[in-house]
């Protein structure tokens, strides 16, 4: 697949996702199998560049090219000017958010609150991609399919995308009133993608390898994006790229793999953050990678005590190694290897 002139190495990408892929998670994605990765939202708001937050969204040093951000806001104007900033920090893709539900960015008429102004989608999408023409930067759209169920337009929107030289398009299967709950569906991606000529990725509940080939072979998306699925799981995307190339499933990472690949992210995750901050936002990612795990809750109590990124490391170390030796012929993936081979799409 491609997205302008970046060619991909394969078609299962990482979703942006705020407070989760940040530039150390999608690193680690990447280096496990994720052809593509966007990154947390970025406000189009100049008043809010030079805030700690957005200074390290900013940050992309040694990032695996092409480089995406995701950009939110309700300006036209602003959406512009947010995307050559960003082009200025090394960003080779920008994507603009119309698909986040929370209430704090929806209630200032931006990500899918923008599904309500039609007319606004059009200006937004059209100011962005004239903005990032000089500089050769493809321009993508992240969306759902309308603002409830009663008012789906994904097809009107996505019409708007290609005609305003959108380079591709990811729909997530819900309405920005369903926000995670219930199933996503595959429907109105299947139609969108049938009357668009720009690659369309499916996006929504696509949490094993079955999954995502059911998904785009009932949708005929070009790619497929996980998002909540990759969460202490990133090895997800190489199991699910695999089983697309030959139909077969990779054994599950060993307790002793996840341990060495949970310890090279919080390397990585301490370095980019700082101590403080480093120690507690690593909290919730250790409490994804042994969530399934025997004793994981206990541990993840455990680890939420913890006040400094060595101790923090050195508990994560002995713990793993712990199990390990417990029980060394067990996978550590054994609940993630049920859901692995489980995930198969229901068509309507």
């Amino acid at each position: 697949m491609k997205i302008g002139a970046w060619s991909l190495p394969n078609n299962v990408f990482v979703a942006p996702m705020a407070g989760v892929t940040d530039r150390p998670f999608r690193q680690l994605c990447k280096k496990l199998g994720a052809g593509y990765a966007v990154s947390e939202m970025a406000a189009s708001n100049p008043q809010l560049w030079k805030t700690v937050k957005s200074s390290r969204r900013l940050n992309h040093d040694g990032e695996i090219d092409p480089v995406a951000v995701q950009i939110a806001g309700a300006d036209p104007e602003m959406m512009a000017q947010a995307a050559v900033f960003n082009i200025g920090k090394g960003a080779r893709v920008i994507d603009i958010n119309m698909g986040c539900p929370v209430k704090k960015v929806c209630n200032v008429a931006s990500g899918s609150a923008l599904l309500r102004h039609e007319d606004l989608v059009a200006r937004i999408l059209s100011a962005v991609v004239e903005a990032c023409l000089p500089h050769g930067v493809p321009v993508t759209l992240k969306t759902r399919t309308g603002w409830d169920r009663e008012h789906r337009n994904a097809l009107r929107i996505a019409r708007l995308a290609q005609e305003s030289g959108i380079a591709a398009l990811t729909l997530h299967g819900r309405t920005r009133a369903d926000l995670y709950l219930g199933e996503a569906e595959y429907d109105t991606i299947r139609e969108v993608k049938a009357n668009l000529s720009i690659p369309v990725v499916a996006n929504g509940d696509i949490d094993s390898p079955a999954k995502a080939r059911d998904v785009l072979a009932y949708t005929g998306a070009d790619a497929v994006m996980i998002g909540r699925a990759a969460q202490g799981r990133p090895w997800i995307f190489r199991e699910i790229d695999h089983f697309l190339k030959t139909g077969e499933y990779l054994p599950p990472p060993t307790w002793l793999e996840m341990r060495d690949l949970l310890l090279a992210h919080l390397a990585d995750h301490y370095q980019f953050y700082g101590e403080l901050p480093g120690v507690r936002t690593a909290r919730k990612h250790i409490g994804w990678y042994v969530s399934s795990l025997p004793g994981g809750k206990e541990f993840s109590d455990f680890i939420n005590t913890i006040e400094s990124t060595r101790a923090q490391f050195d508990a994560v170390d002995q713990w793993f190694t712990h199990q390990h030796h417990i029980s060394p012929d067990i996978p550590a993936a054994t609940c993630d290897n049920q859901i692995l081979r489980a995930g198969h799409l229901q068509a309507a």
